[in-house]
Formats: structure tokens, C-alpha cells, sequence
């Protein structure tokens, strides 16, 4: 069993949802994403989603893209990121950790020396943005193969056809993409969430986490009245970008969280 596996099925135990919580490898620099990793970890998240910086983010809105820029400055890459998560995995072995980014990458890599490297580096899935079901069968093979889930994202204009050709290659969770639009918009419908999620679970038995448009404890707390978890990352990488460094980060970012954590156990 997976390390996300198991964290999903310990939180359904417990009755608690779960919290993700997205920032980009290299972030403001290369320096600050360990700590702040370990920080979101003591905050309440159980589940880290590490962003690989990519020069055209095209799901991101301006907050994010800006993220990627400023790991990019830095010359972070691929190769750093699962350096960074070995480094992680010195003082974590059991918060999951999952990749997200765009296919380009990982083509470069090839597939199957990235899902080597990502298993030994101590990563446990991968969510590839740009690449859909139809062309998403090489990597999954090669992910499969290491033991690694591949999570796939679901938006409120994917058909039920179309969620069938998903759920047969994903494992994890279910990522469901809240909004029309990129990461950060704010136009949250509660209703419409909960019809979706309705039309997921209705194919799958797998967990399914919601972002996009979620920043606050009401928000978070809204949204997984209906959902397995909730999925932040604008709102961090919002607070990575502010110009603070070192402890004076790490506190901005548990203090942002904890009353998000807070807000999901109660």
C-alpha cells in the first residue's frame, strides 16, 4: 500500500478530511522549500504537493505562475525537485509526497527513468497536468511499475465518458478541479461541487480531494462537508512570495494554516 494510501485510509478512519497543501520546488530559492515543507507538515497538512517549476504553467493563474518564475530564477529543475524530496525524506517517511507539473519535463527525463528516480528519491505520485487519459498510458505503465499513483484532474466540464476513461488508469485520489478558469480564481460553488463529486464517486471508489478556490477555514470547511480533502496552493505560494525567509516563512505559513486545520477537524 502506498504511503497516500494509507494516509487516506487512516484519515477516513479518523473522520477527518484531509489537507494538501501545494507550493513550487525552489520557491522564493532553493533554500526555503525544505523548511517550508516541514513547517506545513507540523501545521496539519498530510499531504505535500510539490509544484515543478515550468516555464509555461498554463492551469496557473498569475500567483502560481509567479512561484514558477522565481524557482526558475534559481535554476531549479526536475532533477533539483527530487533532490529536495530525498532531502525531505531524511526527516519524513511518512507525509506522501506527490509531483505536480506539465509533461514537458518528464518527457525530457523519459518516462520511465522519471518514475525510477521519483521512487528512489521517496515520491509517491505524480499529477501531470498537460497530459490526458489518451497519451497518460506509458507513464502510467512506468509509475505502476515502481509503485508510484498516478492522479488525474477532473474539472466541472469533464463528460461522465470521459471520468470512465480517467478513473480506469488513476490511483491515489481523484483530484477535482473546483472552478472553470486557473488556479486561484474565487468563484467557489458549493452546490455545483457536491453534484460533481456526486458524478465521481458514482465511478470510483478512490478518495477525491477538491481545489482551486480554497484559501480560508470557511471555505475549506464548506468544501469538505462533501469532499475526502481539500487541495490549497495558491494562498501558500502567495505567502511564499512575500519577501519573508527563513522562520519568519515557516511562521506566516503555520499561521495561515493552522486555523485551515483547525476548521477541517472540527
Amino acid at each position: 500500500m502506498s504511503r497516500l494510501s494509507q494516509r487516506f485510509q487512516e484519515l477516513k478512519a479518523a473522520g477527518t478530511p484531509a489537507l494538501t497543501c501545494y507550493i513550487v520546488s525552489g520557491d522564493p530559492d532553493p533554500e526555503q522549500t525544505l523548511p517550508a515543507m516541514k513547517a506545513l507538515v507540523e501545521a496539519g497538512a498530510d499531504v505535500i504537493e510539490l509544484g515543478i517549476p515550468f516555464s509555461d504553467p498554463m492551469a496557473e493563474g498569475p500567483v502560481i505562475q509567479k512561484g514558477h518564475e522565481r524557482a526558475l530564477a534559481h535554476g531549479v529543475s526536475l532533477r533539483s525537485t527530487l533532490k529536495l524530496v530525498e532531502a525531505f525524506r531524511q526527516s519524513d517517511n511518512t507525509t506522501p509526497v506527490v509531483l505536480m507539473g506539465y509533461a514537458n519535463p518528464i518527457e525530457r527525463m523519459g518516462y520511465e527513468q522519471f518514475a525510477r528516480a521519483s521512487a528512489e528519491a521517496g515520491v509517491d505520485a505524480a499529477l501531470t497536468v498537460d497530459l490526458p487519459p489518451e497519451e497518460a498510458k506509458t507513464l502510467d505503465a512506468a509509475l505502476a511499475a515502481v509503485g508510484l499513483d498516478n492522479i488525474f484532474l477532473v474539472a466541472p466540464t469533464t463528460t461522465d465518458e470521459r471520468i470512465d476513461s480517467i478513473v480506469k488508469l488513476a490511483r491515489g485520489f481523484i483530484y477535482f478541479v473546483s472552478l472553470k478558469g486557473v488556479t486561484g480564481a474565487s468563484h467557489l460553488d458549493i452546490d455545483s461541487v457536491t453534484a460533481n463529486l456526486a458524478r465521481i464517486r458514482a465511478r470510483t471508489g478512490l478518495p477525491v480531494q477538491v481545489g482551486f478556490g480554497i484559501k480560508d477555514a470557511q471555505s475549506a470547511k464548506a468544501v469538505a462537508a462533501c469532499a475526502d480533502g481539500v487541495v490549497i496552493g495558491s494562498a501558500l505560494v502567495a505567502l511564499m512570495g512575500t519577501g519573508e525567509n527563513g522562520k519568519g516563512l515557516c511562521k506566516k505559513l503555520q499561521d495561515f494554516l493552522q486555523p485551515i486545520r483547525a476548521a477541517l477537524n472540527a
